[in-house]
């Protein structure tokens, strides 16, 4: 049985991207409130790096189904976008918080965190959706995969680099990016699933 959770999705189709946008996060956050309960917070002592390779490995595994198109574990592409998802906030708060070590955040704060930086990502996806139009829209599935993996390459090198840029933007921006695009990838399957 998977460990992620499939949340309650009530989607309209027809382009309602806020409340679709809304219904994966609330679902990925059920999911962060569930671990938070049963691990704490034992996430703070992973290291900016180990939470980018963490997403990495998750996204390495979505493009080898999709290229294979078959799969040995039960985790479904959807369960790692919902991974990638989760760890890509954890990854923000960290870059606030710094390294925690053994510091264990109670339960309410870690969600506060959670919440705080779901909303940065959730205003920057409004922004670009206004700019570029819902392009995504017009992406083939895989390319989301591609898109995930491309910003994964560019954070390593950014904290190969010790985080300093010439003229790109942070390690933020690019987390931010990989949510949004996780999310719009869970919003077309689950167009599509309605659809069959």
């Amino acid at each position: 049985m998977s460990y992620f959770t499939e949340p309650k999705l009530e989607i309209k189709l027809g382009n309602d991207t806020l409340s679709q946008y809304d219904n994966i996060i609330a679902g990925c956050r059920e999911i962060f409130r569930h671990k938070t309960h049963d691990y704490g917070t034992a996430w703070r002592v992973l290291r900016p790096k180990s939470l980018t390779d963490q997403i990495f490995i998750k996204a390495k595994r979505i493009k080898t189904i999709e290229e294979k198109g078959t799969q040995k574990v039960g985790d479904s592409i959807a369960d790692e976008f919902k991974g990638i998802i989760n760890y890509g906030i954890i990854a923000l708060i960290q870059l606030e918080l710094g390294e925690g070590l053994e510091e264990n955040l109670p339960e309410a704060e870690a969600l506060k965190l959670y919440d705080k930086k779901a909303g940065d990502t959730r205003h920057l996806m409004l922004e670009k959706n206004h700019d570029y139009g819902e392009a995504w829209r017009d992406m083939r599935d895989s390319s989301f995969t591609d898109m995930v993996m491309m910003k994964l390459m560019r954070l390593k090198q950014i904290e190969d680099n010790n985080g300093k840029t010439l003229i790109s933007e942070g390690a933020d921006s690019h987390y931010k990016d990989i949510i949004n695009y996780s999310v719009f990838a869970l919003i077309k399957w689950s167009e599509q699933k309605q659809n069959t």
